[in-house]
């Protein structure tokens, strides 16, 4: 049987800014298609550069990255950031926001109003599609967010600690969320969180980093089965992988001093 081909394939990837210190070493990583990765480690071990990195936001110093094939740059369009912040523009609805981006791709206007429409009702927000970003809250906001990043339909979504900036019972309802939309659109997913229980119940594959340089430290692998729903947060196998990455976490903590 023909191997699949990686969504995301890093070989020996290094990446420096100018002359400065290496913010990642070394890096070998296949993203298999269906995967969501997760990658966890102390501040500064380099994952948003990662997601940067696919992205074809920032390029590499040495070694190869390739995405869907190509090269980052070539694969962008079948590719969607999304960010810590909602990056909504205020002066515009929920229903324009999330039309955006097939209006600067030329999409027709009743095709886009369509697809950003049937797309705020996957997550929960056809009845505030007139609504701007004052109006919404924070969870709101990053729902219009991934509704937006939805609309493309893309391959690939990366997504840079989206939830963060939310309280505890908003993130676990956007988690859930966020692998209900997963089984309707079957993404490949690349995901940075310092919440190690977000990490292991979105995740099958979960990339732990060190710093100084940023590197691979261990990965732990999340068997359950998809779809998850909230009670697996209880389970006696759930904490398990918790305490495994939280102490992969303290080890890679120990190993720069932190």
């Amino acid at each position: 049987m023909e191997a699949v081909a990686p969504i995301v394939k890093f070989t020996s990837l290094k990446k420096r800014y100018g002359g400065g210190p290496l913010i990642l070493d070394t890096i070998n990583l296949a993203v298999q298609p269906g995967d969501f990765i997760s990658f966890i480690g102390p501040s500064g071990c380099g994952k948003s550069t990662v997601l940067k990195l696919v992205s074809g936001l920032s390029p590499g110093t040495e070694g190869e990255v390739s995405v869907l094939g190509t090269t980052p740059r070539q694969a962008r369009d079948r590719q969607t950031f999304i960010f810590q912040d909602a990056t909504l523009l205020p002066w515009l609805t929920a229903q324009k926001n999330a039309e955006l981006p097939l209006r600067l791709r030329g999409v027709p206007a009743p095709e886009r109003r369509a697809r950003a429409r049937e797309m705020l009702a996957l997550v929960g927000l056809d009845q505030a599609r007139a609504y701007f970003p004052r109006q919404l809250s924070g969870g709101m906001r990053m729902r219009v967010s991934i509704a937006r990043a939805l609309t493309l339909a893309p391959q690939l979504l990366l997504l840079d600690e989206p939830f963060g900036a939310l309280d505890e019972m908003t993130r676990n309802r956007l988690n859930e969320e966020l692998l209900a939309l997963r089984e309707r659109s079957r993404f490949t997913a690349m995901f940075v969180t310092h919440s190690v229980t977000e990490a292991v119940f979105l995740s099958n594959r979960i990339v732990v980093m060190a710093a100084n340089p940023g590197r691979w430290y261990a990965e732990v692998r999340v068997d359950f089965a998809y779809p998850r729903q909230p009670e697996l947060r209880g389970r006696p196998e759930f904490q398990a992988n918790v305490n495994e990455v939280s102490q992969l976490l303290h080890q890679v903590e120990e190993t720069i001093g932190v």
